[in-house]
């Protein structure tokens, strides 16, 4: 399975934060699925650190590349296709990181780990619970 992680999913998968559910941890464990980490969730955690909403953050923003690598999760970049979908999504959802990652899981077949339930609006798998 093709896993992409939600943005607040890597940052609990991070810091083993119990917010994210035995299920979702065991899926990331599994040495069969890919885990994927977004452009977006970089994008992500460097604006909420320099906006002040994630100052614990700081050095993962700094080299966010690294601490995917040592996770051996993959990075997904964003391309044309993910910008167009992910700005043609239909609904009032107006956050641009979680529209991204939608686009992303739908493009890429991935099931996305999040508990994000508006989500599920959207017609992605989600893994969660």
């Amino acid at each position: 399975m093709r896993l992409l992680l939600d943005t607040h999913a890597f940052l609990w998968w991070l810091a083993g934060d119990e917010r994210l559910p035995h299920r979702a941890r065991t899926a990331v464990q599994e040495s069969t699925n890919v885990v994927f980490i977004s452009a977006a969730s970089a994008w992500e955690v460097a604006t909420k650190v320099r906006i002040g909403k994630l100052p614990e953050a700081l050095q993962l923003a700094q080299d966010i590349s690294s601490h995917i690598a040592s996770q051996g999760f993959k990075e997904l970049a964003v391309t044309i296709e993910h910008g167009q979908r992910a700005g043609l999504l239909p609904g009032s959802h107006k956050d641009p990181f979680d529209r991204m990652l939608i686009a992303q899981a739908q493009s890429e077949n991935m099931v996305l780990v999040s508990n994000e339930e508006i989500f599920d609006q959207y017609g992605v798998v989600r893994l969660w619970t």
